[in-house]
């Protein structure tokens, strides 16, 4: 289960937002008592030499600066797939990985959202970062947006583990629903969410946004995160994901990439979700 692996892991590319991305994961750590691994990716094998000499730099560097012993994993092959197969293996105990973005720039727009791609598939939470993470000592205060879909559920594990662990404060933020039936089923998995949040003693608001609408929603949402100064948004990606949603955008690419920087964790859908069910009862 989730809460019994040992290791963050940072994707490394050796750019200012994997330092960022480095930044959080080792803040996250010392309060979960983790390992941080530092995962780097080449096209090649014949470039995991230089590569390993190049990381072997970093990591001294890493010490010298931050103070802080990491470990790192260079592997050959596409991002896309590499990073999220080594991530997912239960030998490899990654708790969740941290990952930079420098959001939807450049060839992003015309191909879609890199980060998205890398999430995908992966059996084991992403924290999308851009920004270096504030000075303050723990992540306070944790949006979890509730609508009427069932992965709703999926993704309440992680609201009580960074509850619990990291000591935060969880902000149930209600997606506005004119269909009854619809409404009914926002209240059924907000209802859930308290009981099981209240059961593992959690603090908890409730909010609920006066916009209609997908996209007037995510920018209120957007609005309210910054106005509470919200140190992470829980989502869940797209379920069934396709090649149509990278290039024309699934819904969670706005807040991937949102222009406040709020970092995002984004949970995947799983088939097995009764399997997790013992840990929400703390």
């Amino acid at each position: 289960m989730e809460h019994e692996r040992k290791s963050i892991m940072v994707t490394w590319d050796f750019s200012v937002v994997s330092y960022n991305a480095l930044k959080h994961a080792i803040k996250m750590a010392h309060i979960l008592k983790n390992n941080v691994v530092l995962f780097h990716i080449v096209n090649e094998p014949s470039e995991e030499e230089v590569a390993r000499a190049k990381m072997d730099q970093a990591v001294v560097e890493i010490k010298k600066d931050l103070g802080e012993e990491v470990k790192y994993f260079v592997h050959h092959g596409k991002i896309f797939k590499e990073i999220a197969d080594y991530a997912s293996k239960d030998e490899n105990a990654v708790n969740f990985v941290v990952m930079g973005t420098h959001g939807m720039k450049g060839g992003q727009k015309l191909f879609g959202s890199w980060a998205l791609r890398v999430i995908a598939g992966s059996a084991v939470p992403f924290i999308v970062i851009q920004d270096a993470p504030p000075e303050k000592d723990r992540y306070t205060d944790i949006v979890f947006p509730i609508d009427f879909k069932s992965e709703n559920k999926e993704k309440l594990q992680w609201a009580i583990f960074l509850g619990k662990y990291l000591n935060s404060k969880i902000h149930l933020y209600k997606a506005p629903v004119g269909d009854k039936n619809l409404q009914k089923k926002v209240n059924v998995n907000l209802n859930f969410a308290i009981r099981f949040l209240i059961q593992n003693n959690i603090e908890y608001e409730i909010h609920t946004s006066a916009k209609s609408g997908s996209g007037n929603y995510q920018k209120a949402l957007l609005a309210f995160c910054k106005k509470i100064n919200a140190d992470l948004i829980l989502i869940t990606t797209t379920k069934h994901i396709t090649k149509f949603d990278y290039i024309f955008g699934a819904k969670e690419q706005y807040l991937l990439s949102n222009s406040e920087k709020i970092p995002v964790m984004c949970v995947n859908p799983k088939s097995n979700f009764a399997k997790v069910g013992q840990f929400m009862y703390g």
